[in-house]
């Protein structure tokens, strides 16, 4: 009989006979320091299977982890130390409700399986989609299917689309800027973490130094505290919310959030904000990732 493991650290998959897997050490087997780092199939953990979401891979199933409200601090934390700018000030308190968020970025799979057609230039089922704009998520019909966080979503928009297509009640849509970036701390579980899931950004992220100049498969970096994948780096995400300071009035730009292969680390950190001017407008490094009131 044989034992899957699988390394948190090194997103690694090995296989190990039963007979030594009793007290085995992982470094035995994937060079990590200690058994912990690992998760296997066949034992009964708790923990494991809902740190997971009761999968290591991606699926290509739209899977929805669920974030428990609560209270955070947003913007520039302690452990941002220098690295952060001005538009991430001041900190401050925020509560939010529970969520549900996409455990993976969209990929180019999902969005052609809903809008029937791909908008990427580099292809590859399992690669985030890219080239959307945040009007092709949203909608710009006019004929408006609902309204969540005073955002009409449209029916031509690829949200309303899935919404129908999945059906149950459930309302897909973007999440706003405060949930993505409680989530991307990892929510009720967070560690405080400099980047999503990691002080060490290369664990985490695909950027400047690790990516080859392009994206990657999405779930190919280790996941946060919550089993969200690629919140650091690979493609930048849009979020709901319009652009502005912490402290004044919000602009006609809307939020994107997490930094993508092309930035360094200290645009790839979990507090790090940015915008596009024109999100009518496609991008090679613009992505997202749905988020959901209720299952």
């Amino acid at each position: 009989m044989y034992y899957e493991l699988f390394c948190r650290k090194r997103n690694r998959q090995f296989t190990v006979q039963a007979a030594t897997f009793p007290g085995l050490c992982c470094s035995h087997s994937c060079m990590c320091s200690d058994a912990e780092s690992c998760i296997h199939d066949g034992v009964d953990d708790e923990d494991d299977d809902d740190f997971w979401g009761g999968s290591n891979s991606y699926n290509g199933s739209f899977e929805m982890v669920k974030v428990d409200g609560g209270t955070f601090i947003m913007g520039a934390t302690e452990e941002q130390g220098s690295d952060a700018y001005d538009n991430e000030k001041p900190a401050h308190q925020v509560t939010l409700s529970s969520f549900y968020i996409g455990k993976y970025e969209v990929t180019q799979e999902e969005w052609e399986s809903v809008m029937g057609t791909t908008t990427s230039f580099i292809k590859g089922e399992n690669l985030p989609v890219e080239f959307v704009s945040w009007n092709m998520i949203v909608g710009t019909s006019g004929e408006v299917g609902y309204t969540v966080n005073g955002v009409d979503y449209c029916t031509d928009g690829f949200c309303y689309k899935l919404s129908q297509k999945k059906g149950g009640g459930a309302r897909y849509r973007l999440p706003t800027e405060a949930e993505w970036e409680y989530a991307a701390r990892g929510g009720r579980k967070s560690k405080g973490y400099k980047y999503s899931g990691s002080n060490t950004v290369g664990d985490v992220a695909w950027y400047y130094y690790n990516s080859n100049k392009t994206k990657h498969s999405v779930g190919t970096k280790m996941p946060n505290e919550l089993g969200l994948y690629d919140m650091s780096g690979n493609v930048w995400e849009w979020c709901s919310d319009r652009y502005g300071s912490y402290s004044s009035e919000q602009h006609s730009y809307r939020v994107i959030r997490g930094g993508y292969w092309g930035y360094y680390a200290r645009d790839c950190r979990v507090s790090v904000r940015n915008f596009d001017p024109s999100y009518g407008v496609n991008s090679d490094y613009g992505g997202f990732r749905l988020a959901s009131s209720s299952k």
